[in-house]
């Protein structure tokens, strides 16, 4: 099951499409179209400071309370995303920049994708922890490790998940991590 399945099913899709006044079709093509870029963040946090940091991380952040948040029914405390936004992607130019291609793709408002962005990490970053709580007896490299590679293609090798998506298209070097593309992008912004 991929990642927006598992988050439409718990009511995060419909929470961030009546929170933004858009269609349920609409907040699911911006998140699918936003998706890849964000667990890229993740698993690239990950990578240096391994899965216990990065859960570490998320649990400063606010943990499963990150995803109880966006699942309420009184406005999102969208400063939390911003924060883990700010730790998976180290610059707001990131963050532009994964809208500004999310939009070229899908068609949808940038400024709409900017606002789910922030909404999306803290499902992820929440559902993260969540899952990492309710399998505290199963193993970093079979839990929460599972999930971040599973993340991104659902049990499909990487490249058949990825072709023909917005990872695919952003993934111009091939090693299976858009977000240094887009960081690549960013920093051309910056000049």
């Amino acid at each position: 099951m991929q990642i927006t399945e598992m988050l439409d099913s718990m009511g995060g899709i419909q929470s961030m499409a009546r929170e933004l006044g858009v269609s349920e079709a609409e907040a699911k093509t911006g998140a699918e179209a936003l998706m890849p870029a964000i667990i890229g963040g993740f698993k690239k946090q990950a990578q240096p400071a391994g899965l216990e940091g990065l859960l570490n991380m998320v649990q400063g952040l606010g943990g499963s309370g990150l995803l109880d948040n966006v699942l309420a029914p009184q406005p999102t405390d969208v400063a939390q995303g911003n924060s883990v936004l700010g730790q998976i992607f180290g610059s707001q130019n990131v963050s532009r920049a994964v809208a500004q291609n999310a939009a070229n793709s899908t068609g949808l408002d940038p400024g709409l994708l900017k606002k789910m962005l922030p909404m999306l990490a803290m499902l992820v970053g929440g559902f993260m922890a969540r899952q990492s709580t309710t399998a505290q007896d199963v193993p970093a490299d079979g839990g929460l490790g599972s999930l971040l590679g599973g993340l991104m293609g659902g049990g499909q090798t990487a490249n058949s998940a990825r072709s023909g998506s917005l990872a695919s298209m952003l993934d111009l070097d091939g090693d299976g991590n858009p977000l240094d593309d887009i960081m690549g992008m960013a920093g051309k912004f910056l000049r």
